[in-house]
């Protein structure tokens, strides 16, 4: 029942999906009212069809219906009932269903949300939603059926890949595939602007929550799926630059360029063909991922099994590149006459300058991803190239980018005075100076790292700095007390202090990075019961191993006890998880975090579990704890920046 109620929601909403392509165009042409609304009844009419697919999935899951061959091969009778539902997003089937239910959610919402505005452009945008929705309702009954039958049907099934049996599959697909999705809002709207030749800054500023929310979901998925690797893959990294992870992040580089870009298009109406460029690229990164990802044209622990549909997206890729570049050229004379830059010393000439870092980061980043198929065309052998080539190129970048974190939100439009820039940067250069002077008294002598620390504490200063002049002028000028200026300055600026805060979540994360890349220590060696091993300040102590049965593997685990300095921390258990269908143990990494650096043991192998002698790895992590804290600290600035209080505020003032 599950299997015909869920194709059967697909293949109509597929026809309301081709509906909604012609409905609008229709309205637009001949202005009758009842097309327009039959096209945003097409649209809510997917939404139903699309989420009743996905329940009588998530059911089918749920009672292990293993008539369905997608339920056979991702979840087993023992399997616990939340990695059943999160089978959902498990295989290529499914995810693509997750994908469509998310698209779907979001072209509702826009079609309910602007029913009343925007009356030129929402025919249009209608229709974009409809061409993406109907693409993969197209995939899902005919390509890639996730309620394709299966008969005999087996009296088990085959169970999830091991590595997906974690907590982290609750968040991270979601996480990512939301952020992805919703980077059609403002590309739908983009194009509509295109298609009627509305080229202001109107579908900016519709757009600024919804692509602000996507930049944060994609930034959230990232760094949960960065935390997944960290304690679940057993190698002690968070990040390998391994081609699934790049394109997981390379949608996010555009799509940060473009929040900072368009900035400068409601200020001073410049960079048009710069927002519309960046906003289609980072849409088309989002398809060219998941053909990666569901192709197998690239090895990958992340990847999944190959089949047609990698083909069929790679040609939807192409019609979204062509027809929206395309539409950029025809309308290339309603972009010609914009103002041009006043100053290279300005603020627009620095967010410019941080499109052309994060695209030059995009740029690198897609050659070194590609460049196995490109070495496989070319000499038909692929090469792939490894994180020295990505952190070798990509840092120096990022580091640029980190000094226009202090600058791009600072300097002065159009043209920085002398005094603008004294004012503003020279306590702060100061500052950060002398904690680069401290911090390379205190051993940290690496030019890198030292560089990366201190104007990591350049955009911090500046950031204070700012704040705290803006208080004191409250403070003069309204005789308001320090906490009250804070919250007047954060209500009547929330996109302002909003971003601010973002780019403290980010300088946090960046010096997690930094210190964890750059001051790392491990070592590895096979122990005996009650021999020790010592790492830094650390001593860890082989306790012993001891095996149980979970109900989808059997689980070894190893007993340390840690001492720092002669202090008893307590005993860390690491394991290997040995799963029926696999031939390899899965690795379940355990490691102690403080705010100064974390202690990471990896259980490696053993013996026999009666010989008590194991194989482990222990590594220390300096300010590694600090990248997740800067991810809560991202949801703050975002929740601060999206949050609508502004007009609220306004009433009651006035």
């Amino acid at each position: 029942m599950s299997a015909v109620i869920g194709q059967t929601s697909i293949i109509i909403a597929l026809f309301l999906a081709l509906w909604g392509i012609i409905a609008p165009i229709l309205a637009s042409r001949s202005g009758k009212e009842g097309l327009f609304f039959s096209a945003r009844a097409a649209i809510l009419g997917q939404f139903f069809l699309v989420t009743l697919a996905a329940f009588a999935m998530i059911y089918a899951l749920v009672t292990t219906d293993f008539s369905i061959r997608y339920v056979a091969f991702n979840t087993t009778r023992s399997t616990p009932i939340y990695y059943r539902v999160t089978g959902l997003w498990g295989a290529l089937e499914g995810s693509l269903l997750l994908w469509e239910w998310i698209l779907i959610i979001f072209s509702g919402l826009v079609a309910w949300i602007h029913k009343d505005r925007h009356r030129e452009l929402m025919p249009w945008v209608l229709t974009i939603f409809s061409i993406v929705s109907a693409f993969f309702l197209f995939v899902l009954a005919f390509v890639s059926n996730p309620f394709e039958t299966i008969f005999p049907v087996p009296a088990d099934g085959r169970g999830l890949n091991p590595l997906l049996e974690d907590a982290n599959m609750l968040s991270h697909p979601p996480l990512l595939y939301t952020g992805f999705v919703g980077l059609t809002v403002p590309y739908a709207f983009a194009m509509a602007a295109l298609i009627k030749g509305k080229l202001d800054e109107g579908w900016i500023v519709t757009t600024r929550r919804w692509t602000l929310t996507a930049w944060f979901f994609l930034t959230m998925g990232n760094l949960v799926g960065a935390y997944w690797s960290y304690h679940v893959l057993g190698w002690g990294g968070y990040w390998a630059w391994d081609p699934v992870e790049n394109a997981a992040f390379m949608p996010w580089l555009p799509a940060t360029a473009f929040l900072h870009s368009v900035q400068v298009q409601e200020r001073r109406r410049m960079l048009k063909v710069w927002n519309l460029s960046l906003i289609i690229v980072a849409f088309s990164l989002t398809i060219f991922g998941t053909f990666l990802t569901r192709s197998g044209i690239l090895s990958s622990i992340h990847a999944f099994s190959s089949g047609p549909v990698g083909s069929i997206f790679l040609g939807f890729l192409a019609i979204i590149l062509v027809g929206s570049f395309g539409l950029l050229a025809y309308r290339a004379d309603l972009l010609k006459g914009q103002p041009e830059l006043d100053s290279v010393v300005s603020r627009e000439s620095a967010f410019l300058l941080n499109n052309v870092v994060l695209v030059s980061a995009l740029f690198t980043i897609l050659l070194g991803t590609i460049f196995p198929l490109i070495s496989e065309a070319v000499v038909g052998v692929q090469v792939s190239v490894g994180a020295p080539y990505f952190n070798s190129v990509t840092v120096p970048l990022f580091l640029l980018m980190v000094f226009l974190m202090a600058i791009g939100p600072m300097i002065a439009w159009r043209k920085a005075s002398l005094d603008n820039i004294k004012r503003n940067f020279l306590w702060p250069a100061v500052a950060s100076l002398l904690c680069g002077l401290l911090l390379f008294i205190w051993r940290v002598r690496d030019l890198l790292p030292l560089l990366g620390f201190t104007l990591l504490a350049f955009v911090v200063f500046t950031i204070l700095f700012d704040t705290a002049l803006a208080v004191r002028a409250r403070k003069r000028i309204a005789g308001e007390g320090i906490a009250s200026a804070l919250m007047t300055l954060v209500r009547r600026n929330q996109r302002r202090y909003g971003g601010l805060v973002v780019h403290l979540g980010v300088v946090l994360i960046v010096m997690g990075i930094a210190g964890s890349m750059g001051y790392s220590v491990e070592k590895e060696a096979t122990l005996r019961i009650g021999e020790s091993l010592s790492v830094g300040r650390y001593h860890v102590q082989f306790e012993g191993l001891r095996g149980s049965q979970q109900p989808t593997h059997f689980r070894v685990e190893g007993a340390f006890r840690v001492f720092n300095e002669g202090h008893e921390l307590g005993t860390l258990s690491p394991a290997l998880k040995f799963f029926p269908s696999q031939q390899s143990p899965v690795g379940k990494a355990i490691h102690r975090s403080t705010i100064s650096e974390d202690l990471y043991l990896i259980l490696s192998g053993f013996t026999e579990v009666q010989q008590n002698q194991a194989t482990f790895k222990v590594l220390v992590r300096p300010l590694l704890v600090w990248m997740w804290i800067g991810g809560l600290v991202i949801v703050l600035g975002t929740i601060m920046s999206v949050w609508p209080v502004k007009k609220r505020a306004t009433a009651r003032e006035s």
